[in-house]
C-alpha cells in the first residue's frame, strides 16, 4: 500500500491488469498480496469515480467491485467501464441478500462472492475467469484465421501472408483462396467454388478460371509445382493438407 492509494501499481510485472475496488484499506491489501503473488498488475481504488478513472486509463482485463461504496455501487463501476468493451468481473459485497446477486449476474458479472471471504478463493476464481477467457478469445480467433504451411489468412482483417510476406489479393481472390483453406485436404467443385464467390456478384466458370490462374501467380512459391492452388483434373481444386 502506499500514501497515494487508488493509483499503486502493486507488483508491477508482465501481465493481466486486474482492478479492486474496496473502500476498505486491509481488503485492498490483502487481495492486492494475494493477486500480486500471481504475477497480475494490480489498480486499486476505493470509490466509484476514482475506479473509473484508473479503469479508463489502464484498460484493466478483470475488476473486483465492492459493491457498497462512499459515492455509489460497485454496479456504477462496473456500468460505466463495461458499456462498450465487457470486462470480466467479480462482485464483492457485505450482504448476503439475494437481491445483489441477481442484480449483479443480470448486469454481466462473472462471479459473485460474499464478505467475509477466502482470498486464496477470490484468487482462484479469478485465474479460472481469465483462463476461461483466454480460451474464448482463443476459440474466436481460430474461428477467422486459417493457417496451412506457410499460408496465414485472417478472414476477419481481410489479410493473407506467406512466410511473413503480406500478399495482396483482389477480394474474389481472397474468397477462392479462403474457401481452399478452410477445406484444405478436400476437393472443391466448380460448383462449390461458384457457391462460395456468389456475393462477388456475376462470376462464372470462365472467369473463375481466370481467377485461379492470377491467384496461383501470387501464392505459389513454385508455380509448377502448386500446392495452395491445385488444380484436380475432372473435379475442381484443392489446396494440400501437408
Amino acid at each position: 500500500m502506499t500514501g497515494r492509494r487508488g493509483m499503486a501499481n502493486i507488483c508491477p510485472v508482465a501481465g493481466e491488469t486486474i482492478l479492486v475496488v474496496d473502500d476498505e484499506p486491509q481488503i485492498l491489501s490483502v487481495l492486492s498480496g494475494y493477486l500480486g503473488r500471481d504475477g497480475y498488475t494490480i489498480r486499486e481504488a476505493s470509490t466509484v469515480a476514482e475506479a473509473v478513472a484508473i479503469g479508463r486509463a489502464h484498460a484493466p482485463d478483470l475488476m473486483i467491485l465492492d459493491i457498497s461504496l462512499p459515492d455509489g455501487t460497485g454496479f456504477d463501476v462496473f456500468r460505466l467501464l463495461s458499456s462498450q468493451h465487457p470486462i470480466p468481473t467479480i462482485m464483492l459485497t457485505a450482504r448476503g441478500e439475494e437481491i445483489d446477486r441477481v442484480v449483479g449476474l443480470e448486469m454481466g458479472a462473472d462471479d459473485y462472492v460474499t464478505k467475509p471471504f477466502s482470498p486464496r478463493e477470490v484468487a482462484a476464481r479469478v485465474r479460472a475467469i481469465l483462463r476461461r477467457r483466454s480460451a474464448e478469445e482463443h476459440d474466436q480467433t481460430a474461428a477467422h484465421v486459417l493457417r496451412v504451411r506457410d499460408l496465414y489468412l485472417d478472414r476477419e482483417a481481410h489479410d493473407v501472408r506467406m512466410g511473413g510476406r503480406s500478399i495482396a489479393l483482389t477480394p474474389t481472390e481472397f474468397r477462392i483462396l479462403a474457401a481452399l483453406a478452410e477445406h484444405a485436404g478436400s476437393v472443391l467443385t466448380r460448383a462449390q467454388l461458384l457457391d462460395h464467390l456468389q456475393d462477388d456478384g456475376a462470376i462464372f466458370e470462365r472467369t473463375l478460371d481466370r481467377h485461379i490462374t492470377n491467384l496461383r501467380k501470387k501464392v505459389e512459391p513454385d508455380g509448377e509445382h502448386p500446392f495452395y492452388v491445385v488444380t484436380v483434373y475432372g473435379v475442381g481444386y484443392k489446396m494440400r493438407r501437408d
